[in-house]
């Protein structure tokens, strides 16, 4: 079975209100195991609605229509879809006495615009709005389904899961729709996808990669009875482990902050940072994570030199020779923190972030990272290019700064 989304509002269009219902609505659907093709906006507009329903009509079995539905003026879903359906609008009675009763319960007499709502197409079932005024309707046409529902979103839930749902499971029966995101982060989308292009494109589960800044997300999405959709879940994940290894770091809603988090945890480790050119980016991340104060101890934002030397210990001679931004720098930054907090791990990163500041020897997006131990430092050089900004360039350090030490707390199991 095939649906379409249509959501109605000129907002929309606008960017002043973000499409939250056409979100909740395709995530319904594939628990109800239905396919979602397209979705469409459409403004406030009767001969643009009409055009949105012929075209839905022509591709999907079942439509799915929110907003417009209320006494307003420019509220004309019901009306427009009417008139696309070659259906006369009827006015009913029992619509009419609740909306009186409604506003009797207040203590308020309805406005005459009011009983606009009280009008559906002829043929078509009203659904009944528990949460507010406008009911919403339910037509059969051509073997296909319609169902309008309001535009606020609290509104169109309670139509959605009292009675459009039962009314689709009853279609549907045990099948959904489920996926899984594998994230990785440690190399760019284009060497991921190298490595499992075979496993692109199959069917069920079908894997699809997504690049975002600094990490990559792999959707793997399977169809049918729940219990086989689980064990295709496993299976596509299983072949991306096999292929990717601890380029994987999560799954689902996993943050690399709150794994690196759990890693420490589990090690009964604690973990300090020296951060230049991120601004303490790496120390909010970790401390956004519930319970964080259990392994992290300190973070120190040392963006001047003379910080570097009175907060770490950094040597002025090794600044002067190597420059702040250097691997020297980033080693002494991390056994700088580690020793002053005396944690487990001390992590440090120190770079250029730009746009300015930049030399043919140490451009904007050079950054170096330090980690340490109380026997170990060791520093990764980074050449993050100047194209992702300021922002990104110390988004990106942040990342993998997080990443070096994730990787590290794995292999100290080995």
């Amino acid at each position: 079975m095939r649906a379409e989304i249509i959501s109605v509002g000129t907002e929309l269009l606008l960017g002043q209100i973000l499409d939250t219902n056409a979100s909740y609505l395709a995530q319904q659907l594939a628990e109800l195991g239905i396919d979602v093709h397209f979705k469409q906006t459409v403004g406030d507009n009767d001969a643009r609605v009409r055009g949105a329903v012929r075209l839905a009509l022509s591709r999907a079995d079942v439509l799915l229509i929110t907003g417009g539905l209320g006494p307003t003026e420019d509220d004309l879903t019901v009306a427009s879809v009417a008139g696309e359906l070659g259906r006369p609008l009827e006015r009913h009675d029992d619509i009419a006495e609740r909306l009186r009763q409604f506003f009797a319960l207040r203590g308020r007499v309805p406005p005459e615009s009011v009983f606009k709502q009280a009008l559906i197409p002829a043929g078509a079932h009203p659904i009944p709005n528990m949460r507010g005024t406008a009911p919403g309707v339910h037509l059969e046409h051509d073997g296909r389904e319609l169902f309008l529902m309001p535009g606020v979103p609290f509104e169109m839930y309670g139509m959605m899961e009292g009675y459009v749902a039962p009314r689709l499971r009853e279609r549907t029966g045990s099948a959904v729709i489920h996926s899984r995101v594998i994230r990785v982060t440690g190399e760019g989308e284009s060497a991921v996808e190298s490595r499992i292009k075979d496993l692109i494109g199959g069917s069920s589960p079908t894997i699809a990669p997504y690049a975002k800044l600094g990490e990559v997300h792999l959707r793997v999405t399977a169809k049918g009875a729940p219990d086989d959709v689980a064990r295709q879940l496993d299976t596509g994940e299983r072949a991306l482990r096999e292929r990717l290894a601890d380029l994987i770091y999560g799954i689902d809603d996993d943050t690399l902050e709150g794994v690196v988090g759990r890693l420490l945890a589990d090690r009964r480790a604690t973990l300090a940072v020296a951060e230049s050119c991120t601004g303490g980016l790496i120390a909010k991340r970790l401390t956004d994570v519930p319970g964080s104060s259990t392994y992290f101890l300190e973070g120190i934002v040392a963006y001047s030199n003379d910080a570097k030397r009175d907060l770490l210990n950094v040597p002025p001679a090794v600044i002067e020779e190597h420059g702040a931004v250097s691997a020297e720098v980033a080693e002494s930054m991390a056994r700088g923190v580690r020793q002053r907090a005396g944690s487990t791990w001390g992590l440090a990163v120190t770079g250029v972030a730009g746009p300015a500041g930049g030399t043919a020897t140490k451009p904007v997006g050079l950054v170096f990272l330090g980690l340490a131990t109380a026997d170990h430092v060791q520093h990764r050089r980074l050449n993050l290019g100047e194209e992702a900004g300021r922002a990104g360039i110390r988004f990106l350090a942040a990342q993998a700064g997080l990443n070096l030490l994730r990787l590290r707390l794995l292999r100290s199991d080995a």
